[in-house]
């Protein structure tokens, strides 16, 4: 019999219309298995891994004949969704077959009429199945970070309700393995498959080894400042900690600084502002290990000598989610070595360098985090860095918003960026960031600038209401601009000088104070346009 995995059905415009919210809850649910488990619970979401000329329903059919659990993402487009429906009506009948009824976990995410009126429910069979199991309820947490307690909560006792499912299955394996008499026909074996996740109908699956016996509870250490938990101090917890640990810090000032030799998660266990993590001299956290969590704290870096980080990230995938960071000593963050973190829903502020520092080739994705009132730049990148940044405001910074420069790239994508005393966006020296759909606005310098043989694909951005020039190329800089709104800012549009280049296509240059473009006599041949609205 094949080892338990599980299915997750959703639809793909749900999973847009929430930004993303959609893939970060199945992430999470994928780590919240794994803490309670201890083995690797994959969750996987790609349709281009279907090989071309293979039938997606027949990648489909393979994938549900493989899993044990269906988590169908429940919402009205879920409801309506031919394909959706398909792989549902199909697992019931898989479940049937096997005389379980434990395999089908609803996670309830979006208000839908005909599974609350059993009037209406009574005529659809898969509403009525629905309403029927014991159901995840989000409809309410929907609307709080997935860091917030009772969504941590609510993660939780999912993990547990599929960890016991899993404990109930191993029985049934057992007998159905003992009930072949020998010399009868077996079922074919497949390959062990992690949990997959589907959008639509599309659906991937990936080879895994067989799972060891799960354990139903991770391991919880509980820090408390006054004494009343199993550590008064966050290094007693680490020291003793074992991979996989869960910490609990319950609020409280530590004076401590910590350095994360091994995977854990930490947790703040109160408001965010009352768990606080300070340090002096030295880094307040230094992540060493593979990976780790640190969710809903509050860390400061108090200066002191030696000037420091207040996390430095040196290697591995440290998820940071729903902090408050910010550092007298140098950047809030310095991630570097080919470190690729996580961070989201943070706030990274006053930082004493840059808010975010990424160097010597580290990486990281940043989403929806708050990154302002930095004395340099919000987000320097350099040095073979290539981050991704989306969603993210990064405001009144009193440098530039990003900066990539020495050979740096770097995804940034629907970010607001506004507000900083020099220019939203500066490249140079080799920089070849990769800038699309963010909204640059009111800078107090120009809206980007490109210099010193800076490069940068920028498309669809909106650059708008900027104090001086929409975008300003010189010395070599040699960006390309497609489908830009360059409009309302307090000088040209384009400004290119000094050597500058660049091709410019089909970008509205339109409203500016002076004008769509100023190209000084040395850079006129060395410029491509084409399409642009002036």
């Amino acid at each position: 019999m094949n080892e338990p995995v599980g299915f997750m059905s959703y639809v793909r415009f749900d999973d847009e219309h929430e930004n993303g919210r959609l893939t970060e809850f199945c992430k999470r649910l994928s780590g919240e298995v794994r803490v309670q488990t201890g083995e690797k619970f994959h969750i996987f979401q790609d349709r281009n891994d279907i090989a071309w000329g293979q039938q997606w329903k027949e990648r489909i059919d393979d994938s549900l004949d493989a899993v044990t659990f269906l988590i169908p993402i429940v919402t009205p487009t879920f409801l309506k969704s031919p394909a959706c429906r398909e792989e549902f009506e199909r697992f019931i009948h898989r479940e049937k077959e096997l005389g379980r009824s434990d395999l089908i976990l609803p996670v309830y995410y979006v208000n839908c009429p005909i599974v609350n009126d059993e009037a209406k429910w009574q005529a659809d069979p898969v509403a009525k199945i629905i309403a029927s199991r014991q159901y995840a309820d989000w409809r309410e947490l929907r609307f709080e970070p997935l860091t917030a307690p009772e969504a941590g909560k609510m993660m939780a006792r999912m993990a547990v309700q599929i960890v016991e499912a899993l404990d109930r299955q191993k029985p049934a394996a057992k007998q159905a393995s003992d009930s072949h008499p020998v010399g009868s026909r077996k079922r074919r074996r497949r390959p062990i498959q992690t949990a997959v996740t589907s959008y639509a109908g599309a659906a991937t699956t990936v080879t895994m080894p067989r799972r060891a016996s799960s354990k139903t509870e991770p391991p919880t250490r509980v820090v408390d400042a006054l004494h009343r938990g199993d550590y008064s101090t966050l290094n007693d917890a680490l020291r003793e900690a074992k991979p996989g640990d869960r910490i609990l810090v319950r609020p409280g000032l530590y004076k401590e600084a910590v350095v994360i030799d091994k995977p854990v998660e930490i947790i703040g266990d109160g408001e965010l502002g009352e768990v606080v993590l300070e340090a002096t001299g030295a880094p307040t956290v230094s992540f060493r290990a593979s990976m780790g969590r640190i969710a809903n704290l509050t860390i400061r870096q108090a200066g002191g000598g030696g000037k420091s980080y207040c996390i430095d990230i040196a290697q591995g995938r440290l998820d940071i989610e729903g902090c408050d960071i910010s550092s007298q000593g140098l950047s809030c963050i310095g991630i570097h070595g080919g470190a690729d973190p996580r961070l989201r829903r943070n706030r990274i502020h006053d930082g004493q360098s840059s808010g975010v520092y990424v160097y010597d080739n580290g990486l990281g994705t940043f989403e929806d985090n708050e990154i302002f009132g930095n004395a340099f730049s919000g987000v320097e990148v350099k040095g073979g860095g290539n981050p991704t940044l989306r969603r993210n405001r990064i405001h009144d910074g009193k440098s530039a918003g990003v900066l990539v420069y020495d050979n740096a790239q770097g995804t940034i994508e629907d970010n607001e960026i506004s507000d900083n005393a020099f220019s939203g966006v500066q490249i140079r020296a080799g920089g070849n960031p990769t800038l699309r759909r963010n909204r640059i606005h009111d800078e107090k310098g120009g809206g980007v600038m490109v210099y010193e043989d800076g490069l940068g694909l920028l498309e669809d951005n909106e650059i708008t209401s900027n104090a001086l020039t929409g975008v300003e190329v010189k010395t070599g800089g040699n960006p390309t601009l497609r489908r830009n709104r360059i409009n309302k800012n307090g000088f040209e549009a384009i400004y290119i000088h000094d050597g500058g280049l660049g091709t410019f296509e089909a970008n509205d240059l339109r409203g500016n104070a002076a004008g769509a473009w100023d190209v000084s006599p040395d850079c006129m041949e060395k410029i491509t346009r084409a399409g642009n609205i002036e």
